[in-house]
């Protein structure tokens, strides 16, 4: 039973990077000055995702550059539907400002569908 546990661990923690590997999910924390940055990189066939809840009419200017072009979104779920505030095909920056249309969790979401790591960096203010 002892080696059986110790098996499972050593399995799970083998498979713990390829589950990373997938996607990237990032939580907002804004500072003091209501602002988030982050930045990463984003392998061939990967995607990060970029969340938090916001209220209806909270206003937040946001913007992004990347070195190789990505699929780009935003977007909220209202029962089984996805709404996209914003998509762009093949952008490597974007500057806007996002309304909330409702009280939701909102997330800005990159695919890299190239053959080659992308960067990027994302900031969001409030």
């Amino acid at each position: 039973m002892k080696n059986a546990i110790h098996l499972g661990t050593l399995v799970a923690l083998l498979l713990l990077p390829a589950a990373r590997a997938q996607a990237q999910l990032v939580e907002i924390h804004f500072d003091e000055q209501g602002r988030f940055e982050h930045s990463a990189s984003i392998a061939p066939g990967k995607f990060i995702e970029i969340c938090s809840k916001f209220s209806k009419g909270q206003l937040l200017s946001w913007t992004f550059r990347s070195d190789h072009p990505m699929q780009f979104n935003i977007h909220y779920h209202e029962g089984k539907k996805v709404e996209f505030p914003a998509r762009l095909q093949g952008a490597t920056t974007a500057e806007a400002r996002l309304e909330a249309p409702v009280d939701q969790d909102y997330c800005w979401l990159w695919a890299n569908k190239g053959d080659a790591e992308a960067r990027l960096s994302f900031a969001v203010r409030r």
